[in-house]
């Protein structure tokens, strides 16, 4: 498995709510300054969180590797892959559960007038309250770090996770006026149909995991 097996867990994180609150910013009074300071806040939520599963899982592997050393019969391996498929089933659970909350917050009715400042913290506290995405950065984190993957290679996730929620500001900067009727769409897809392919992405990273514990086993 290559770190572009986690790619697609990165639409998982900024479904629903995220890209909803990234959609109002994009169309607030400030909405280049506002969405800045949105993605700035969530990108480093999300470098963090996926940084500390990563180390984590590799400072339990490396004890677990010195533990191997002394048994000589423990592998490492297959226990992360179970970890990190316990992790899968519960944010499936979670995202199929939440899955009737695509009502609009009603905090966001203020959102218009967000300085960036207050973008920036909205976006870090998002990911950090969101079980989804807790659950998804650790999935992502100790998927990466099982199969000996450098730190790096938790960047392009992140990198991708930004893109997304950018994905507003970025229709604003390319169609100026135009962008209203786009920014609506995404606002409905966000709403109603983002669970459904959250849930998709879950179970095929889900079997990815299942394929690495048949192939150790």
């Amino acid at each position: 498995m290559s770190f572009l097996s986690v790619l697609p867990l990165a639409v998982v994180m900024v479904a629903g709510t995220q890209l909803v609150v990234a959609v109002f910013l994009a169309s607030s009074d400030r909405p280049r300054a506002a969405s800045l300071g949105f993605l700035a806040g969530a990108g480093l939520v999300v470098a963090a969180g996926v940084t500390v599963a990563w180390l984590l899982v590799r400072l339990v592997g490396g004890v677990a590797a010195d533990a191997s050393a002394v048994v000589g019969r423990l592998d490492r391996g297959p226990a992360i892959d179970l970890v990190v498929l316990v992790l899968l089933v519960v944010l499936a659970v979670v995202v199929w559960l939440r899955r009737g909350r695509a009502g609009q917050p009603k905090w966001l009715g203020s959102i218009g007038h967000a300085d960036p400042a207050w973008a920036s913290r909205t976006g870090a506290l998002l990911f950090v309250v969101t079980p989804t995405d807790d659950l998804t950065m650790a999935a992502v984190g100790a998927s990466v770090a099982r199969h000996n993957l450098p730190w790096w290679h938790l960047l392009p996730f992140v990198l991708l996770t930004v893109l997304l929620l950018a994905l507003p500001l970025l229709a604003l900067l390319l169609l100026g006026h135009r962008a209203a009727r786009v920014l609506a769409r995404m606002r409905e897809w966000a709403q109603g149909h983002a669970w459904v392919v959250s849930e998709v992405l879950i179970a095929f990273f889900a079997l990815l995991t299942v394929l690495d514990l048949i192939r150790s086993g």
